[in-house]
């Protein structure tokens, strides 16, 4: 029973850590903002080729 309950509380552990630094990397992320990006980039199609 000792065995299963520190396999427990490691398990539990290692998951809380997991989740900890992945919400850390999501909350520290710089945000772009998308659409400027992708119209910056974007040729339309009224414009000439060449």
């Amino acid at each position: 029973m000792k065995f299963e309950n520190l396999m427990l509380h490691s398990l539990f552990a290692a998951c809380l850590l997991v989740c900890v630094l992945t919400l850390g990397a999501m909350i520290s992320a710089p945000s772009y903002a998308p659409a400027s990006i992708a119209s910056a980039n974007h040729v339309t199609a009224t414009q000439p080729a060449g």
